[in-house]
């Protein structure tokens, strides 16, 4: 009989707010057939951006574009594409920012600038190219003045899916559901005792030399994997809505700017769509979400144009009323003096079926590879939305897994042993850690509502906005530079 693999005792973590994920059932072994599976170099389970990133850059490359590869999605992915008659009328809940390392192929809204500022003292920073620079030094004309874009997740899978359509040769088992994952067994054909074999919801069974999970936080390929997944719950929603605003905002058509107020409940962004539309994401509590989703239209929107203009005192009184938000937003505008061209246009209308919800955690994986296993994306790592670096996170993991099996193939290894997986945990490893702790210190430090923090907070964020070259190294990092 071959050895079972036994899980791991727990490990304390460092924070008391902190929570150890353990979910170690142990690996089974698959029995023998006389239906042997059907092999893949590659198999990726998750049919998300990070999934189909992967997929794609494997069969644009002439080096990978050999390799037998296979997606599996429990969704119908039909279903997640784009309408063909999407007009700039109407935007689903779900849309993401994308550095420029990130955009390939998509169609996406480029905004130029970004407002940040606090919701307690008003310190700001402004992040745009054109401060980014030494004081009295000219712009130089060749710089780029796209901080970001913004884009649909669906318009993402469309884009994605469309591409793969014309490459080919991957192997779609969508509607399909993993019912297991087991060690295979040494046959006379080949030893598969160490290769994943995935039995799915149709019947068939899979045998994978490399085994991806692109299939979220609670990824079954990482529990299969035996990898320890840990981190703690933000006890903070997120709340998501599109919106149409009065005017196609501040900066005009061809100026995008995104906003974003922190709020010692959570931060409140809104960030451009094309046209007079936005997407909103507020962080709260999960009692003020709930509070948020139950409210009119009306009043709703009264509160997203309160959450940028009144104060914090203000605020918690209003999400103590069951309705009349905006009777009461209304009256309290009127004696609240703000700069409205520092602060984004009124929102008008809030698009029908778009308040939605969900909670904020912070996970991190032990490893992001094991024996024929590699994770991607939230299977890897979740994050805090304050900085709208999830999706771009996952884009990394996707394009640095491509490259490690790149070079895999190229000098002759097994794409899925240890060694060859190796150098794609120290690529991405250490910088999605790196933006976990920022994402996480950044909301733990605009939680303070009081205090020498909140002077300290706001002295460094305005000395910041001072210093260019400064500004220019943090939007050059968070842009995907180096």
């Amino acid at each position: 009989m071959p050895p079972r693999i036994l899980p791991r005792g727990p490990r304390a973590l460092p924070s008391r707010s902190a929570v150890w994920i353990h979910v170690r059932p142990q690996r089974r072994f698959a029995s023998s057939s006389a239906n042997a599976p059907e092999v893949y170099d590659v198999v990726c389970v998750g049919g998300g951006p990070a999934g189909l990133s992967l997929l794609t850059g494997l069969k644009a490359s002439p080096i990978t574009s050999g390799l037998k590869v296979a997606l599996i999605e429990g969704q119908d992915l039909h279903k997640s594409r784009l309408p063909q008659d999407a007009t700039l009328e109407s935007f689903s809940n779900r849309c993401s920012s994308l550095t420029p390392a990130s955009v390939k192929n998509l169609q996406v809204q480029p905004y130029q600038e970004m407002q940040v500022w606090d919701g307690v003292t008003d310190a700001r920073i402004s992040f745009d190219w054109h401060t980014a620079k030494p004081l009295l030094t000219p712009r130089n004309p060749s710089q780029p003045t796209t901080i970001a874009y913004m884009i649909e997740n669906v318009n993402t899978v469309t884009a994605l899916l469309s591409r793969l359509e014309q490459l080919g040769g991957v192997d779609f088992y969508t509607s399909t559901k993993v019912n297991s994952i087991d060690l295979g067994t040494d046959t006379e054909k080949m030893d598969f005792s160490s290769w994943p074999i995935l039995t799915l919801s149709n019947g068939k069974t899979l045998a994978a030399r490399l085994l991806v999970g692109a299939d979220g936080a609670n990824s079954p390929v990482r529990t299969f994997a035996d990898i320890e997944s840990r981190g703690f719950d933000y006890s903070r929603h997120g709340v998501v809505a599109s919106l149409k605003l009065e005017g196609q905002g501040w900066g005009g058509p061809d100026h995008k700017i995104a906003y974003q107020r922190f709020l010692p409940t959570g931060p409140i962004a809104m960030l451009p769509l094309p046209g007079n539309m936005s997407t909103l994401v507020w962080s709260t509590t999960p009692e003020r979400a709930a509070k948020l989703k139950a409210l009119s239209q009306a009043d709703f929107v009264a509160m997203v144009n309160a959450g940028f203009r009144l104060s914090p005192t203000d605020l918690e009184y209003l999400h103590t009323l069951s309705s009349g938000q905006a009777e009461e937003v209304a009256w309290r505008e009127k004696h609240t003096p703000v700069d409205e061209h520092a602060i984004p246009m009124r929102v008008a209308h809030v698009q029908d079926g778009t308040v939605a919800s969900f909670p904020l955690r912070m996970r991190h994986a032990d490893t992001y590879t094991g024996e024929r296993v590699a994770l991607v994306g939230d299977a890897a790592h979740t994050i805090h939305p304050l900085a709208g670096q999830g999706l771009n996170q996952g884009q990394g993991d996707a394009a640095a897994l491509v490259r490690t099996i790149s070079h895999a193939v190229q000098t002759g290894q097994d794409i899925g042993s240890t060694l060859a997986l190796e150098s794609y945990t120290s690529e991405r490893y250490a910088e999605n850690n790196a933006m976990l702790g920022v994402c996480d210190k950044l909301h733990r430090l605009y939680s303070v509502e009081s205090g020498p923090l909140v002077g300290l907070r706001s002295l460094g964020l305005r000395a910041v906005d001072a210093m260019g070259p400064l500004k220019g190294f943090f939007m050059s990092r968070a842009a995907g530079g180096s």
